[in-house]
């Protein structure tokens, strides 16, 4: 008899999410776009091992598929956090937020 913890878990995401983004990935608009932005072809196949797993899960309560499951996602979140944001986040608005923004050519008339 399974514990009731491990009966109410639930994927991160609904399984039709994965299936989703395996066909957006592997989708003719998202390959010319990955490679034109990274080079290489776009690696499609965690989505649908994802998927696989989470319907596992679903339909047999597979501890190895659950557990799978929780490694991708905490993969996927942890290379996400190696991207450092492009821009430094203020604390607080600019001195002159409240000016115009074209008041140089205010000026000049």
């Amino acid at each position: 008899m399974e514990r009731p913890a491990e009966t109410s878990w639930r994927p991160p995401r609904a399984c039709e999410d994965y299936l989703s983004e395996f066909q957006h990935c592997k989708s003719l608009f998202n390959r010319f776009h990955h490679y034109y932005a990274y080079g290489t072809a776009a690696s499609c196949q965690q989505w649908k091992v994802d998927y696989n797993n989470c319907r596992e899960w679903e339909n047999h309560r597979l501890t190895e598929a659950k557990d799978a499951l929780r490694k991708s996602e905490r993969s996927r979140l942890a290379e996400q956090r190696n991207f450092t944001p492009v821009w430094k986040l203020r604390q607080e608005p600019p001195s002159d937020w409240h000016r115009p923004l074209d008041q140089e050519n205010q000026q000049d008339s």
